[in-house]
């Protein structure tokens, strides 16, 4: 069985894609006043984006 291998690009997106649902969470919480969600959503922001130095293999 293969596996599909994502590309560098698919990979950003996702991440980008994630980091957006985080500050959106984030934003929520605040205008709500529920400091989980708040909290969810800053964990998520810092969970999609990648570590400092970080550069995509190049194959």
């Amino acid at each position: 069985m293969s596996r599909k291998r994502r590309s560098p690009t698919q990979t950003s997106h996702s991440t980008s894609a994630d980091a957006l649902k985080g500050s959106t969470k984030e934003a929520i919480g605040k205008l709500t006043g529920k400091d989980r969600v708040e909290a969810e959503g800053r964990r998520q922001t810092r969970k999609a984006t990648p570590p400092k130095g970080f550069k995509p293999r190049a194959d």
